[in-house]
């Protein structure tokens, strides 16, 4: 697969049309693949349009979808954008030392364990980053992830909103 993504790049193409770039490869040879990607888009301005039903490499590789169904283009739109379509919710988890007390507006505890908490943030309430500072104010935190939707969540949301 590495050797035809560089045959593929010998003439420096505006345009690199990718077909499951990663099918097969093991996990090593994945993340050297979509690094290789990535740089090649960075380094050399090349659009690099991907089909691919690795919700791994549409999340390392993509900023924008297009959801093509039944001969048609459904959807184009930025995955950022199509994220906070789908769920406004954002997941937070906290490593923390002392108790949670009090929550910001529109955060509520999804999981909570001594030492970690895992919250969700409306997003159409209060801002991720806002929700973190009144957090961060009343906690001594140690460590923070900030999730999303994932691809495979966006991906399913969009194919049964369209019923594909």
């Amino acid at each position: 697969m590495r050797c035809e993504i560089a045959a593929s790049l010998l003439h420096d193409p505006d345009i690199l049309f990718l077909d499951e770039p990663t099918i097969g490869l093991d996990a090593r040879n994945k993340i050297a693949v979509r690094e290789f990607i990535r740089g090649q888009n960075r380094r050399h301005g090349t659009t690099v349009i991907l089909t691919t039903h690795d919700m791994q490499d549409i999340e390392a590789l993509t900023q924008r979808i297009l959801l093509i169904g039944n001969g048609r283009l459904l959807l184009d739109g930025q995955i950022d954008e199509l994220k906070r379509r789908v769920s406004p919710l954002r997941r937070i988890t906290i490593e923390h030392s002392g108790p949670l007390a009090e929550l910001p507006a529109g955060v509520s505890i999804e999981d909570q364990r001594p030492g970690q908490t895992k919250l969700q943030v409306d997003t159409s309430r209060v801002s991720v980053s806002e929700a973190i500072s009144q957090l961060a104010k009343k906690l001594e935190i140690e460590d923070l992830t900030v999730a999303g939707p994932t691809a495979e969540e966006l991906v399913l949301s969009l194919y049964k909103e369209y019923t594909l």
